[in-house]
């Protein structure tokens, strides 16, 4: 992971127009500190995965107020080309046994989502700043009550938002919950803390390659030392 994770930040900063950056490790906090599984596997991980991406992609896939597609979102998420690693989230965390009883309010759903328990990364945003967010509610729930909750959000947390990029949080409704669900909401933020995952992989890649461990299965296969020094 940490090899093809490093390998293909190059390309990845290059060719794609957005990146959700997803961390095994802050999978695992989730299952342990959240959902309180002794052992999860790779299918509490992988559900996880699937809740969100679920979330990102719900636009694209069913009808609601405020939709926005992925190509709206590049053009509201990325300031900058190369600054398009986004940060995920989702609320409410459910393992996969588990079903929802207690339906959950707006004003929850939205603290819950820029709490740093619930992103798919190990990194605290409150070390850095937002350029910009994004917010997809799923539900039958009231737009103005989402707004309101949206604004109190941001009024309260002006520190970590960039003041020189105006209007930078977006706000999408799907009236169409996920299964087992009666609300839930994905978190899409664009944020300078990400740099604590691609500083994290760093050290962890060098260690290794310090140490000339696995090398031989990819100069093996073909590859150069090179690569990976530039790498």
């Amino acid at each position: 992971n940490l090899t093809i994770a490093t390998l293909s930040v190059h390309q990845l900063v290059e060719n794609t127009d957005e990146s959700y950056c997803i961390d095994n490790e802050a999978l695992y906090d989730i299952c342990f500190r959240t959902l309180k599984l002794p052992n999860p596997t790779y299918g509490d991980l992988n559900h996880l995965v699937s809740l969100t991406m679920s979330g990102v992609t719900t636009c694209l896939r069913f009808p609601g107020q405020l939709n926005a597609d992925l190509r709206k979102l590049a053009v509201n998420m990325v300031p900058f080309p190369r600054l398009h690693f986004f940060l995920p989230g989702f609320a409410p965390l459910t393992s996969r046994s588990s079903q929802q009883y207690r339906s959950l309010t707006v004003p929850q759903l939205t603290q819950q989502m820029f709490d740093s328990k619930n992103m798919m990364v190990a990194c605290d945003p409150r070390h850095g700043r937002y350029l910009t967010v994004a917010a997809i509610f799923r539900g039958r729930m009231s737009m103005k009550e989402v707004d309101e909750q949206m604004c109190t959000v941001q009024n309260k947390n002006s520190a970590y938002f960039v003041e020189w990029i105006p209007n930078n949080v977006k706000t999408a409704v799907c009236d169409i919950p996920p299964k087992g669900l009666k609300m839930s909401s994905t978190f899409i933020g664009n944020t300078t803390a990400i740099q604590e995952l691609f500083k994290r992989i760093s050290e962890q890649f060098s260690a290794m390659y310090r140490r000339k461990a696995f090398l031989h299965w990819y100069t093996g296969e073909g590859m150069d030392e090179m690569e990976f020094s530039e790498a």
